[in-house]
């Protein structure tokens, strides 16, 4: 007998909105320090070096985790694996709220990103159980929105709940809303078996090798990675000192505000980001185009903020995060490079190499803006110039690179997909 397909309802109250609910706290938590960075650095007294470390420890154990989580999603369903990594989110903010020191802040900061490293991975291995592949790309997208949304509650919402509680008390509320979701997700997902459940765990562990090791993968790589370090080093930390030190803009508030706006055309970008590629597509643009399209224009903003910061920077920002909303696109399209039953490693690895990147990155990026001496009003603009120039130019790498490789997808059938 066959089994009726779940009805929008269902998926939507059942599925989407609970991965979505912890991908918007992701969010939060990956932007909340562009905007407590003042009292860090008042109360624990941390430089640009440390801001950039403190920031990135979330995506340490993050990052070194995904063979692994790749593996769990694929065998026991995101279900049970998100629900787990939430509770362990929950301990890291609250010990967060309790570190009095940046050695403990670290410490709970890289819990915090366990915790959360499953946000979008095991999301998109719910979205290949339960929605036909040629959604992948439209639900992913409004996935992200989840987590656009969460970047503007990282902004002004949270600069606004500082006047009401410290930024300890605050992370303790968001320990709480961690075990609410965690507990939402175990009790009301339903679980779907999937042949990638199957064999032993050394076999499942090959699989991952075979992804790491895939032509088409790292024909995708190195511009993926140098456009999400640019994208989330950013939105997560370097928005607010770059409109504090290169901006000009002294007052807090005011700079939430452009966070704000930005994070919001963030979250258009992500919601639309499907809606564009069906209608690149329907004009005989592949998925592999259009978003590589889309990377290079973002790259050019990234050029924009390095070379001419002064000229209309709130247009700048504004262009970087409709842009970089984008190019989320490269995960389905990967995923339908490979066998459906590879979906969790496919994302997982992909988050291996981007992430170890983004930890290393955004901690360099500190470095270099601690080169030049420290101004009245923060740091120096110079080594603004100097980061943001440098992921330019990255980018440009990773685009070359990705024109020149002739590598194909290992899935047979994929249309178009590196055209």
């Amino acid at each position: 007998m066959t089994v009726p397909a779940p009805s929008f309802a269902t998926l939507l109250l059942r599925v989407f909105l609970p991965f979505a609910l912890a991908y918007f706290l992701s969010y939060v938590f990956r932007g909340v320090n562009a905007v407590i960075f003042p009292y860090l650095e008042r109360d624990v007294g941390i430089t640009a070096g440390d801001l950039g470390l403190l920031t990135s420890a979330f995506f340490l154990f993050f990052a070194g985790c995904q063979p692994v989580l790749g593996v769990m999603l694929d065998r026991y369903g995101p279900r049970r694996v998100q629900a787990v990594l939430l509770a362990m989110a929950a301990l890291g903010a609250a010990l967060f709220g309790l570190s009095l020191s940046l050695g403990e802040l670290i410490v709970a900061r890289v819990l915090i990103g366990l915790g959360f490293a499953g946000g979008l991975m095991a999301a998109i291995k719910a979205i290949t159980l339960w929605y036909p592949p040629e959604r992948w790309g439209l639900i992913t997208g409004f996935h992200m929105m989840a987590g656009g949304l969460g970047s503007m509650a990282a902004t002004l919402p949270i600069q606004w709940s500082l006047s009401l509680i410290s930024w300890q008390g605050l992370f303790f509320w968001l320990a709480g809303l961690c075990l609410v979701t965690s507990a939402i997700l175990f009790t009301v997902v339903p679980e779907r078996g999937t042949a990638g459940a199957q064999g032993t765990l050394r076999e499942q562990f090959r699989i991952t090798g075979v992804v790491l090791t895939d032509g088409f993968f790292w024909r995708i790589q190195p511009l993926l990675i140098f456009q999400q370090l640019a994208f989330i080093a950013s939105i997560t930390l370097w928005i607010g000192p770059w409109l504090r030190d290169v901006g000009g803009i002294a007052d807090k508030a005011a700079r939430a505000d452009i966070q704000l706006y930005t994070t919001a055309i963030m979250t258009l970008g992500f919601a639309l980001s499907g809606v564009i590629a069906g209608w690149f597509r329907r004009v005989g643009v592949s998925d592999f185009a259009s978003a590589t399209l889309v990377s290079t224009l973002f790259a050019l903003v990234c050029a924009w903020l390095a070379f001419l910061p002064s000229f209309q920077p709130v247009l700048a920002w504004l262009l970087f995060g409709f842009l970089g909303a984008y190019p989320i696109q490269y995960m389905p399209l990967l995923a339908r490079a490979f066998p459906p039953d590879y979906a969790g490693r496919v994302s997982t690895s992909c988050n291996l190499v981007v992430f170890t990147v983004i930890f290393a990155g955004q901690w360099a990026i500190g470095k270099v803006v601690d080169l030049w001496p420290r101004t009245a009003a923060g740091y120096s603009p110079d080594g603004y110039a100097w980061s943001f120039g440098a992921l330019f130019i990255l980018q440009a790498a990773g685009l070359a690179w990705m024109l020149l490789s002739r590598a194909r997808p290992l899935a047979q059938g994929l249309p178009a997909a590196a055209d």
